[in-house]
């Protein structure tokens, strides 16, 4: 089962899923979005320092979402400094694999292990944590850094879920391979063996 690791090998890329502006302003903001954008804007500097590959996933929500491309929500909340160890990978789908080519990108850096951090964390970072798992590759995920909404009451079905109780459960389903830490701190980084060529 996914457990709470303490003890983190470095990483080569961290994967920042949906940071957009929809999810963290506003009344659309997850509750605490606050901490987590404090806490992957650390995550995104102290990869960036150590020369690891930085990777923005952006959903392109259908027309009319919060997060329709080219709309305020749309755009990523974290400032982006573009170069061969930052990129931006666009999707359409919950799973940042899944018609993109962010699995390419990956392997042709070089890339073992990775972070992820980001939301919603039953949705997207749900379903790309557990391709890149799938992949092959090494996944840490830092519990304070990543986010999602309160589950609504459901009559005849459950009371709300707590947003809280809904991202450790994500956790919890991504089974005993992924490597569960309780602070984005306790994620180090590593150097890229060769920087991407594009």
């Amino acid at each position: 089962m996914a457990g709470m690791n303490d003890d983190v090998n470095p990483v080569e890329a961290l994967l920042v899923v949906d940071v957009q502006s929809a999810f963290v302003r506003g009344d659309g903001a997850v509750p605490d979005a606050a901490r987590l954008l404090d806490r992957t804007a650390d995550l995104i500097a102290r990869a960036r320092r150590s020369g690891a590959l930085v990777v923005h996933v952006q959903n392109d929500g259908a027309p009319g979402a919060d997060d329709e491309p080219r709309t305020p929500g749309w755009e990523l909340h974290h400032p982006i400094v573009p170069g061969p160890t930052e990129v931006v990978i666009r999707k359409a789908e919950d799973d940042g694999f899944e018609g993109t080519s962010l699995a390419n990108l990956l392997t042709d850096a070089g890339v073992r292990a990775l972070a992820v951090c980001g939301m919603m964390s039953e949705m997207c970072v749900l379903a790309t944590a557990r391709t890149a798992l799938a992949l092959g590759f090494r996944v840490v995920m830092p519990h304070d850094a990543h986010a999602t909404q309160n589950i609504p009451a459901a009559p005849g079905i459950s009371d709300a879920v707590p947003a809280a109780t809904v991202s450790r459960v994500a956790e919890w389903a991504l089974g005993d391979e992924v490597e569960i830490v309780p602070r984005a701190t306790d994620v180090t980084f590593t150097a890229l063996p060769s920087p991407p060529v594009r």
